[in-house]
């Protein structure tokens, strides 16, 4: 399964997600996880110190690789630089399994039984020449081409606010958990997410944080009604976690919030021929907006009709 964590920036998503994955690792599931935030944190909160977190390999650095890979043989790419983060995969393109042996996963960093890939940070050569849609643009592929088994899981923290919004990307995800605090602001996020979602089918689960009391869990509820799966509250462990000691152990409270996360995402129907049909919708949109100008070919032509995910299992 396929999720993501989003949310206003300080909402604690990188946090929780980082949760997530070791409430997955700990029961020995197969868990990839990607920092896709511009501000690049999700291995500090894994357990790595700054400088292990800092020479993990930034996907966006190896972008080319990553398309010539997937590309394959498929005739409808005319080569590597006409592939764009939207490119959908068709007959004859290199499919990805998890934790695989292909140039993606190769680029992943092992802690805790967890695979660590990273977009990368922006550096001084991207200032004022590029926006992170460059970087994501790995993530985009990676999801579009990846083919997840049922018990294996994909967790990327997203980048703050609604930014995910700004390509097809948040229609990769079987869900997408929305961490948002007990206030104004936290909830605001949610209705920029659920407006603009409304007509994709998209599904948002509400997890709270920083939750102290019953008024706060009452404020989230008024707000987001029953999209509110659970909450985490205010939690010495996480704090102990945060500071980097290990052999940690999570409130009984919080603990029982991350199985309801992993149930919720367990109970997701998987549906990949609206999961292909999504990504030629947007890579059409994508093309006649900026993508044949930018390379100067009518990208259309990459999608294969015929094209079907090769899944034996329906969920």
């Amino acid at each position: 399964m396929k999720v993501a964590f989003v949310g206003k920036g300080g909402s604690g998503k990188t946090t929780l997600s980082s949760l997530f994955v070791r409430h997955l690792a700990r029961r020995g599931l197969p868990v990839v996880a990607i920092d896709a935030d511009i501000n690049q944190h999700l291995g500090v909160a894994l357990g790595l110190d700054e400088e292990r977190a800092a020479r993990v390999p930034a996907l966006g650095d190896h972008l080319d690789a990553i398309k010539d890979h997937l590309r394959g043989d498929n005739p409808r790419i005319t080569s590597t630089a006409a592939m764009v983060k939207t490119t959908p995969p068709g007959a004859g393109s290199r499919l990805l399994r998890l934790r695989g042996d292909d140039p993606v996963h190769a680029l992943g960093h092992e802690v805790d039984g967890i695979t660590l890939l990273a977009t990368g940070p922006f550096n001084d050569d991207d200032l004022g020449v590029a926006c992170y849609h460059s970087k994501t643009g790995a993530v985009e592929l990676y999801l579009n081409h990846l083919v997840d088994e049922p018990g294996e899981y994909v967790v990327v923290d997203m980048t703050a606010g609604a930014d995910t919004f700004a390509s097809g990307l948040f229609t990769r995800f079987d869900l997408m958990f929305l961490v948002a605090e007990p206030t104004r602001k936290g909830v605001g996020v949610y209705r920029q997410y659920t407006d603009h979602a409304r007509d994709y089918d998209v599904a948002i689960r509400v997890v709270g944080n920083k939750v102290q009391d019953d008024e706060d869990v009452a404020y989230l509820r008024a707000h987001v009604g029953d999209d509110l799966l659970t909450y985490v509250g205010q939690s010495s462990a996480v704090r102990a976690l945060d500071q980097g000691r290990s052999g940690v152990v999570l409130e009984e409270r919080n603990e029982s919030a991350l199985d309801l996360m992993l149930a919720e995402v367990d109970a997701r129907a998987k549906d990949w021929d609206a999961f292909q049909r999504q990504a030629v919708e947007f890579h059409v949109k994508n093309a006649r907006s900026w993508a044949n100008r930018a390379v100067g070919e009518d990208l259309e032509k990459q999608v294969d009709p015929g094209f079907r995910f090769p899944v034996a299992y329906a969920r």
